[in-house]
């Protein structure tokens, strides 16, 4: 409709990605991203490694699989358009023990069906020939994973929406979402705002803010940090590009990798540690307010007892700087303890549902005028694109939840 408008909360790069792709579908409307801080990007997508995933790791036929090979493309195209910073400076997924090579080998078969384009399986020869510095028994080699900037791909979509007759209204923290005769009104102490639609991306919030508009309490989001190290400048230019280990199928994370930035520094990390505050960048951040909703989760518990050794684990390498760096060392050994030094934080909004499970995939819901995009965790910033087309495909009934 012409003269509708349609409300996004969260100007992270799905909401703005979202934003964008309306006023291009729908240039009659008004569009309003609402967004608490007074930027964009200011969590999860000014916060992550800025690698753009090719597919390797996401199970065939889920959104992800499908979402990230467009989006991956689309995103390569934006870029170029708009001369941003874009590097394909490739990435290997390497084994160091023979564990690793069978998983390898399955990873292998995935990233196929997935279509990850120039993959191959190399050797130690070959790894050293792609990474001199580098060291391991077997590697995938993805040519294809490249680097970007997101806050600066965010800031972008936020001009193309105010370009196209959007808003983008900061300072606008939402505390209620009230069904009226005919729409819906979105509350903040900065005012209200009137729409006949309403989208939520409010990572690390999304459960909350999805909560305000009569959404389910599952999944749950539990907050998880992950701690960077910067590898010092008389070091840095060891790594080429990325280089990853060989996932637990067990967990959604990837595991403390070698990241090469558009700036050309050399990052190593991240973990995964619980915090124990939803936007917690640093170790002593903390509110008994997000910890009582952890606590209060029935699966969170379950979720203890199943990985409390990963969570020892996890938890001794934050405070350690030689056991954080000890598994890093078998895929760069020159890289140590003494090379690197304490660097930035990100925070991970992980859905987890009742029975404890750690839900892996993107998850939309529908509630009338309400879509809530619950789950988005990595690759989201690559597919952002094509998660913006799926959503509003499922708004018009194109496509399924």
């Amino acid at each position: 409709m012409a003269d509708e408008t349609i409300g996004i909360i969260g100007a992270g790069i799905v909401g703005l990605a979202i934003g964008r792709e309306l006023t291009k579908r729908r240039p009659g409307a008004r569009v309003v991203l609402l967004e608490k801080e007074n930027r964009v990007a200011v969590h999860q997508t000014g916060h992550n490694s800025g690698v753009v995933h090719a597919g390797i790791y996401y199970k065939p036929g889920s959104l992800k699989a499908l979402l990230c090979t467009r989006g991956g493309a689309m995103l390569r195209e934006y870029c170029a358009d708009r001369h941003l910073p874009y590097d394909e400076c490739g990435k290997l997924v390497v084994a160091v023990t023979p564990d690793d090579v069978t998983r390898l080998d399955a990873l292998a078969a995935r990233a196929g069906v997935n279509l990850v384009p120039g993959l191959r399986r190399v050797g130690p020869e070959e790894i050293r020939e792609i990474e001199p510095h580098g060291a391991g028994l077997a590697a995938l080699y993805s040519p294809k994973t490249a680097i970007t900037d997101y806050v600066q791909i965010a800031e972008s979509f936020a001009e193309d929406i105010v370009a196209a007759g959007g808003e983008v209204r900061f300072n606008f923290p939402v505390t209620s979402v009230r069904q009226d005769l005919g729409g819906l009104t979105v509350s903040s102490p900065a005012g209200e705002l009137a729409v006949d639609q309403l989208i939520v991306c409010a990572g690390i919030q999304s459960d909350l803010v999805a909560g305000l508009a009569g959404d389910t309490a599952a999944p749950r989001i539990i907050p998880f940090r992950g701690e960077y190290m910067r590898v010092k400048p008389e070091k840095s230019d060891m790594v080429r590009g990325l280089i990853y280990p060989v996932p637990d199928p067990r967990y959604p994370f990837l595991g403390v990798h070698y990241t090469r930035r558009v700036d050309g520094t050399l990052e190593v990390g991240p973990n995964a540690v619980l915090a124990t505050k939803r936007e917690g960048y640093r170790r002593g951040d903390f509110s008994a307010k997000d910890l009582w909703g952890i606590a209060t989760w029935p699966g969170a518990w379950k979720m203890a007892g199943q990985h409390w050794r990963t969570g020892i684990k996890e938890m001794y390498g934050s405070f350690s700087k030689r056991a954080y760096m000890k598994a890093a060392r078998l895929y760069v050994p020159e890289i140590g303890v003494h090379d690197v030094v304490r660097a930035g934080a990100g925070v991970r909004a992980q859905a987890l549902d009742r029975d404890g499970s750690l839900v892996d995939d993107f998850r939309i819901h529908r509630l009338g005028a309400v879509t809530a995009v619950r789950n988005a965790p990595s690759p989201a910033a690559t597919s952002s694109m094509a998660i913006a087309e799926h959503v509003l495909d499922v708004i018009e009934g194109k496509s399924a939840e």
